[in-house]
């Protein structure tokens, strides 16, 4: 998947080729006007208000309790950019407003929209970054409200993702126990318990992460057979031969190398003969190599985690030392530059 200039005639075509656009502007004006315009509609609630149907733009003011005229500059603008659609003074929503940016929708992304108003904050953070090394501490960072919508928010970005991870994971024959390290709104094990009707989860977390994935989860109707559990993976005991799998998702970047082994180690004792650690993240770009979208996503998360991503071959070195046996990787395809590496624990 690639982002960039789209010509829309035959004249912005002829001017993109002989090289007369000039590209940078559009890579970083237009894009970041597009970002919070989309964004400005999602907080504002104009496409919440339209979900009842086409309205006027004092309509949608009244609604949203916005100033009228300015109302008409936003209106205008998302029609512009394809999430509204305009026909004798009344607006509506485009298919893609409809699926991804209503509440209720069952593809809903509304939370991770809300969620950006925090990570435009942390992009920021790149030049200091850049110049010094130094990653930000995110969670540190976060207040009790914002640890709430970071919750709200990866949840909404899993949700078009959980099936793949559940088909693609390997699971042992009769399978009764998972452990979900730092699965915070715990969707994953609620797939991998929906599609193995014998097995029970539990999700480990921190108590900040808990305190707001709670409701999350609740949502799901999965009390009796997926639940929370405060704590510190780094620090806590995960038991001796308790789990049939145990998965870390989205979790290594952010440490050094001695404790993600001392982690990998204590997750390898915590499996039950032939079970199965999967860990997946997002993995590191090579320019020429890999996808625009992998390389922005390597400098977004360098940015925002203490250690950056982690390679397939470093996955499995850990899952070696620890005793496991790495099966082949896999790269999602619903997630560029996303993957998991797992291992199986030896039988007796």
């Amino acid at each position: 998947m690639k982002l960039g200039v789209i010509p829309e005639n035959l004249i912005e075509r002829l001017l993109l080729a002989i090289k007369l656009v000039p590209t940078p502007l559009f890579d970083t004006q237009v894009a970041f006007m597009l970002a919070r315009t989309v964004m400005a509609g999602t907080k504002l609630g104009v496409f919440e208000a339209l979900a009842i149907g086409p309205l006027t733009a004092a309509e949608i003011a009244a609604q949203c309790k916005t100033d009228p005229r300015a109302t008409i500059k936003l209106l205008n603008a998302l029609v512009g950019a394809g999430y509204l659609r305009t026909k004798r003074e009344r607006y509506s929503l485009a298919p893609v407003a409809q699926k991804w940016l209503l509440k209720d929708s069952p593809r809903s992304i509304y939370d991770k929209m809300m969620f950006h108003f925090t990570e435009w904050e942390w992009t920021a953070n790149y030049e200091t970054y850049v110049r010094t090394g130094k990653p930000l501490s995110i969670h540190e960072m976060l207040s009790d409200e914002a640890w709430g919508v970071y919750q709200r928010g990866m949840r909404a970005v899993v949700g078009f993702q959980a099936y793949e991870v559940m088909w693609r994971t390997p699971m042992p024959k009769n399978a009764r126990a998972m452990l979900d390290v730092g699965g915070s709104h715990g969707y994953f094990s609620v797939a991998f318990c929906r599609r193995y009707p014998g097995l029970r989860a539990v999700v480990l977390d921190l108590p900040e992460a808990v305190r707001h994935a709670a409701p999350i989860l609740a949502k799901e109707g999965m009390d009796d057979r997926v639940a929370h559990r405060v704590g510190n993976a780094l620090t806590d005991d995960l038991g001796i031969e308790a789990w049939d799998l145990v998965l870390i998702s989205q979790f290594v970047h952010h440490f050094d190398d001695a404790t993600n082994r001392d982690l990998v180690q204590r997750a390898a004792r915590a499996l039950r003969p032939s079970g199965i650690l999967a860990i997946q993240d997002v993995l590191p770009a090579t320019a020429g190599k890999d996808p625009e979208l992998s390389l922005l996503a390597d400098l977004y998360l360098a940015n925002t985690s203490q250690s950056g991503s982690r390679s397939f071959e470093e996955m499995a070195d850990w899952q070696r030392a620890a005793g496991l046996v790495p099966r082949k990787p896999v790269r999602f395809r619903s997630l560029p530059g996303f993957g998991q590496q797992a291992a199986m624990k030896p039988a007796r």
